[in-house]
């Protein structure tokens, strides 16, 4: 496959690629009871990113199952899947896509784009950082990114929450997105 060089990087050649879900992860992390975090993921995702020859051209466009939510555990999942949170049976897709990338410093990007959750757009910037791009044994390309960004889920119509007897909500505002992934030479 072919590997060029960039601005300094090591970067594939122009192409399609989709994530590898195998090496992948969509992850969150939100406060609870205002002392401890609650990690969790989705495990049914797709994406699609495309590559341009200006990797600053390149776009993103990922489809993530919402009923996938998963914190391992099950009381807290239902209520996640429910109306109160993410609505799955209304609501089955949150979706992103990228418009730009506005800056870019060595293996670090802004790509900004367009995340909906519950029929709610709202234009986030994740902070990306690309880690390398490898030829596979036996065939094949792949290359790999961490991405993050924080978001008020509130802004997303996910307001359920319950005032706290000491100050403060079960359910913090602020949510950060974690995503590692591997992608996969398609074209």
């Amino acid at each position: 496959m072919s590997i060029r060089e960039w601005e300094g990087l090591q970067v594939p050649a122009a192409g399609e690629f989709a994530l590898d879900a195998a090496h992948s992860r969509v992850g969150f992390v939100a406060k609870h009871m205002m002392v401890t975090k609650v990690r969790g993921n989705f495990e049914d995702f797709e994406g699609k990113i495309v590559v341009a020859e200006n990797p600053v051209d390149s776009s993103v466009d990922v489809v993530i199952k919402t009923a996938s939510i998963s914190t391992h555990v099950a009381d807290r999942d239902a209520h996640l899947k429910s109306d109160d949170f993410l609505g799955v049976d209304k609501f089955p897709d949150i979706t992103f896509r990228s418009k730009r990338v506005t800056d870019h410093s060595g293996d670090e990007f802004t790509l900004v784009g367009d995340l909906t959750v519950r029929d709610v757009t709202k234009e986030v910037a994740l902070k990306v950082e690309f880690s390398g791009v490898a030829d596979k044994p036996g065939g094949g390309q792949v290359f790999g990114f961490s991405a993050g960004t924080e978001i008020d889920r509130e802004e997303f119509g996910l307001t359920w929450n319950v005032a706290l007897e000491t100050g403060g909500f079960l359910v913090g505002k602020k949510i950060k997105i974690e995503i590692e992934g591997q992608a996969v030479r398609q074209s």
